[in-house]
């Protein structure tokens, strides 16, 4: 199937962003609230995890297995993303927009955090482990890198106890907006 690349990324330029409901129909999704990662002081985590991180047992990688993480992220008993988001996902990539940003033990793929790049904005789209805590140092490494990029935001799209605990937070649509068209404007490149 073609895809048009350009009307999928401004599409999430927009605000928008892409689901599979239960029939594997894509369609554009938005939202009143949206959730942010911090990334300044606010952004936090668990002490427990600044133990993991201290004993390095992971490393981290950007791209190295980009289909692989796609496929632990749809890998679940209930996913919205489908085999054609799938594709999608590996055609963003290919064209430089989508990147997966891994944790990797050993030769192992712990985890990792699939998202889009589009200026200086993450969109993160979703994230998977495999082995515990790796997804967890992907969050806190992948923030690092925000940071070091500048970055102007991590949209995690949608709220969970997960990402609460490493000081999401959500802003109105309307504030939404304005800080995703700041992102626009900034030339941002994770690698």
């Amino acid at each position: 199937m073609q895809y048009d690349i350009a009307s999928i990324i401004q599409g999430y330029a927009q605000g928008y962003f892409l689901m599979a409901d239960d029939n594997d129909c894509l369609g554009w999704y938005g939202s009143r609230d949206r959730t942010l990662i911090p990334l300044d002081e606010r952004f936090r985590y668990p002490k427990s995890l600044q133990r993991v991180l201290n004993q390095e047992r992971f490393t981290v990688a950007i791209n190295r297995d980009f289909a692989a993480v796609v496929a632990g992220c749809a890998n679940r008993e209930s996913t919205w993303i489908s085999q054609e988001l799938q594709e999608i996902y590996w055609l963003l990539h290919q064209t430089g927009y989508a990147y997966s940003f891994e944790t990797w033990q050993g030769e192992e793929l712990a985890g990792g955090i699939l998202g889009i790049v589009i200026g200086g904005a993450f969109i993160g789209e979703s994230m998977f482990y495999r082995i515990p805590e790796g997804s967890k140092v992907a969050m806190v490494k992948l923030v690092e890198r925000l940071r070091q990029r500048e970055f102007v935001m991590f949209d995690a799209q949608m709220m969970n106890p997960h990402l609460e605990r490493f000081g999401a937070y959500r802003i109105k649509d309307k504030e939404y907006k304005t800080l995703l068209e700041k992102a626009l404007l900034s030339s941002s490149t994770l690698i």
